[in-house]
C-alpha cells in the first residue's frame, strides 16, 4: 500500500473511533464509519491478495471471497443481536445482488473494455450456477409454505434451521468438491507468458495484515450498525433499502477492489471466483450461519424472504448465470448485469 493510502486507512478508521466514543450526529458518524469501512475493505482486500498469490488461485479465490464478506457477516451478526432481522435479510439481499450483479457487472465491463474478450474456465462457471439456483430453491421454498399459511410460525422456524443445516453442510461438500476431489476440472489454466506480480509483502506479513484488516473491519462494521435505525427514522427510508443498497455497497467494497484489479489485469477467472463465489458463501453460508447464530441469542430468526427480495435474488441469479455459462465475457455483458442492478436500486428506493 501506498504511504498515502495508509495514511488515509489510519486517519479515517481514527475518526471513525472518536465520532462513535464522543457520540457525535449518527449522519456524522455513518459518513465517517461508511468512508472508514472503505479503505479498510481496501486494506482487506490488500491483505487478501497477498495471501492468496502463496495460496493458490483457486484457494486464493476462496479465501478473497470469505475474508471479503467479512464486513457483511459481521455487519449482519450485529444487526441479529439488536433484532434489526428485516435489514438483515435485506442485507443479505443485497450482498448477493450486489456480488452478482455490482461487483461482477463492474469487473466484466472494466476488463471488457482493455480485452476484447475474457475466458475462463467454463465448467466452474456450470457449477457455480447450479449452486445459485439451489440457493434460490433453497430462500423460495420456505416462503412459499409460510406465506400460504401451510405451516405455522414456529413450524417455520424449525424448517429454517433444518435448512440452514443443510445449506451449511451444501457448502462445506462444494469446497471439498472444488478444492479436493475436483480441483484438477475446476482449476482455471495459467496462460503461457502470463505476467506474474510479486506480492508486496512476504507470507507472514499478509498474513498478519489479514488479522488486522478484518479486526478493524468488525470495529468500524459495528460503529456503522449503530447508526442505521436512527437514519432509517430520519430520512423515511425503508430498512429493506438501508440495507439491501446502503449497508450491501460498503461491505462490499473489498470484493469491488479485489475482482476489478484482477479483471483489469485479464485474470476474469478470479474476478468471477471472487463475486459468484461470495455471493454462494452469502447465500450457502452467512445467512444459515445467521440463523443459528439468531437461535442462539435466544429468538431465532426464520429464513422467510419477502416476495421483493426473492425476486431480486431470482433475477440476479438468472442473469448472471445466463452471462457466466459459456465461460466467455465482453464488456457489454458487464453493462448489462450493472443495467439490472440500477433497476432494482431504484424500485427498492421507492418503496
Amino acid at each position: 500500500m501506498s504511504k498515502v493510502r495508509t495514511s488515509l486507512l489510519i486517519i479515517t478508521f481514527l475518526l471513525s473511533a472518536v465520532s462513535h466514543y464522543l457520540h457525535f450526529d449518527p449522519l456524522i458518524q455513518f459518513v465517517l464509519s461508511a468512508i472508514a469501512v472503505v479503505f479498510v475493505a481496501g486494506f482487506l482486500g490488500k491483505a487478501t491478495e497477498n495471501v492468496a498469490h502463496y495460496a493458490g488461485e483457486r484457494l486464493g479465490g476462496f479465501l478473497n471471497a470469505t475474508f471479503g464478506n467479512a464486513a457483511e457477516l459481521i455487519i449482519a451478526i450485529f444487526l441479529v443481536k439488536e433484532g434489526l432481522y428485516d435489514m438483515v435479510k435485506a442485507s443479505l439481499t443485497g450482498s448477493i445482488i450486489g456480488n452478482l450483479l455490482l461487483v461482477l457487472g463492474l469487473s466484466i465491463f472494466l476488463g471488457g473494455t482493455k480485452f476484447k474478450v475474457q475466458n475462463f474456465n467454463q465448467s466452474l462457471a456450470g457449477m457455480n450456477g447450479s449452486l445459485m439456483i439451489v440457493a434460490v430453491i433453497a430462500l423460495f421454498v420456505p416462503a412459499v409454505f409460510f406465506n400460504t399459511h401451510t405451516i405455522t410460525v414456529p413450524q417455520t422456524e424449525t424448517l429454517s434451521l433444518i435448512v440452514a443445516g443443510i445449506l451449511i453442510v451444501s457448502y462445506i461438500a462444494w469446497i471439498i468438491f472444488s478444492m479436493i476431489t475436483h480441483k484438477d476440472i475446476l482449476t482455471e489454466n495459467v496462460a503461457e507468458g502470463e505476467d506474474h506480480e510479486e506480492p508486496a509483502w512476504s507470507k507472514k506479513k499478509s498474513i498478519a495484515y489479514l488479522v488486522l484488516a478484518t479486526v478493524m473491519v468488525a470495529f468500524v462494521s459495528e460503529w456503522l450498525v449503530g447508526t442505521l435505525e436512527t437514519l432509517t427514522v430520519r430520512f423515511g427510508l425503508s430498512e429493506i433499502f438501508v440495507g439491501a443498497f446502503l449497508v450491501a455497497i460498503v461491505g462490499n467494497a473489498a470484493e469491488h477492489s479485489a475482482a476489478v484489479l484482477l479483471a483489469m489485469k485479464n485474470k476474469i477467472g478470479a474476478a468471477v471466483e471472487i463475486a459468484v463465489g461470495s455471493s454462494l458463501q452469502i447465500a450457502l453460508f452467512v445467512a444459515p450461519v445467521l440463523v443459528f447464530t439468531s437461535f442462539f441469542f435466544g429468538n431465532t430468526m426464520d429464513i422467510v424472504f419477502t416476495t421483493i427480495e426473492l425476486v431480486a435474488i431470482g433475477v440476479a441469479v438468472f442473469i448472471s448465470k445466463s452471462i457466466i455459462q459459456d465461460g466467455s465475457t465482453n464488456w457489454y455483458e458487464g453493462l448489462l448485469l450493472m443495467a439490472v442492478y440500477a433497476i432494482l436500486g431504484v424500485s427498492f428506493f421507492l418503496i
